[in-house]
């Protein structure tokens, strides 16, 4: 990644996508030829490069023109993961984090190429934000950033490597966001994790059980979690519990169904909880945060019968970037 290479657009026009990412028109959607295929990030809806302070543009055209500056396939997943969202907004979002990251990897890491990173790098890049060692990529060089400001850079990070992973672009057996370097979860592998929530539930371990639930159906972020409160929980007619609202990465409320699993278990937490007061607590009552939530879901992962090796390097990283790239807005 020393060398990056120029525009390549011709390059890039003339290499095919992975399966699942062909591009069309600038608008998100399949264009009617080829002629209307991107050969530029800033062809994109949303993403026409700013670059003077007077005119019409709507991100930095600086981040532009690095994204362009990819290899073909590293290009190509870029620009597919940012039209995967229709909303402008969340387009520059992605685009913002995902080039502040790339200016840190080239300079921090410049032998690895984007879709190379591993888990230990987005620990190190999400390590260095919070004690403010980033002089790169950050409005204010040096100072440290807040760890809700962090989680929500390595969620959009996580969604991204979650995408190359699932269209292909990712050949090695790691997801970045797992936060581990570990395989990405499978289809069993989910299915012996929510054998493994039940088990905490009969095990009267309803906190672990209800919080890793909420993680695989919502892909909600540590914090979000932590927040929980009755007021979230909502039911429909006849007072059955239905709907759950968790707030997102920019911290808009997003309402998810509750899995018919799952509302026993929220249930019996609200049933001794006032208004206001946390769902999911530590047994001394503390409140949770991602590091409890990974040794449930370790503990989750054991009790299903996934192998203890791999259990503990299960990380709620993993799983949100899998869930919230499927499901849930960023």
């Amino acid at each position: 990644m020393t060398d990056l290479p120029g525009s390549g657009t011709a390059g890039r026009a003339q290499s095919t996508p992975p399966a699942g990412m062909a591009l069309g028109s600038g608008d998100g959607g399949p264009g009617p030829g080829a002629s209307a295929a991107a050969t530029s990030i800033g062809q994109i809806a949303g993403l026409r490069p700013r670059r003077g302070p007077q005119d019409a543009g709507e991100v930095p055209g600086d981040d532009v023109d690095l994204l362009d500056s990819l290899d073909p396939l590293s290009w190509r997943t870029a620009a597919a993961w940012l039209r995967e969202r229709p909303s402008a907004a969340t387009r520059q979002v992605r685009l913002r984090v995902l080039a502040a990251f790339l200016r840190w990897l080239c300079e921090a890491e410049p032998s690895v190429e984007l879709l190379a990173v591993t888990g230990a790098h987005l620990d190190t890049y999400c390590d260095a934000a919070r004690a403010g060692a980033l002089t790169i990529g950050v409005r204010v060089p040096g100072k440290p950033l807040a760890n809700a400001t962090v989680s929500r850079k390595r969620g959009v990070l996580s969604s991204f490597y979650a995408f190359a992973w699932r269209s292909g672009a990712v050949r090695h057996d790691r997801v970045a966001g797992s936060g581990t370097g570990t395989g990405a979860l499978t289809r069993e592998d989910r299915r012996l994790l929510r054998q493994g929530v039940a088990r905490l539930a009969a095990d009267g371990r309803q906190a672990e059980a209800a919080a890793v639930a909420l993680l695989d159906a919502t892909g909600a972020a540590a914090d979000a979690l932590a927040e929980l409160t009755l007021q979230d929980l909502h039911p429909v007619a006849g007072g059955e519990l239905a709907i759950v609202t968790v707030h997102d990465s920019r911290g808009d409320i997003v309402a998810f169904p509750v899995p018919p699993p799952v509302r026993p278990l929220l249930e019996a937490l609200s049933s001794d909880r006032a208004a206001g007061e946390p769902l999911l607590r530590r047994d001394d009552g503390r409140p949770v945060d991602v590091e409890w939530l990974r040794d449930a879901l370790a503990e989750a992962a054991l009790a299903g019968g996934i192998p203890r090796q791999r259990a503990k390097l299960l990380h709620p990283y993993m799983l949100r970037a899998i869930t919230a790239a499927d499901r849930a807005p960023l």
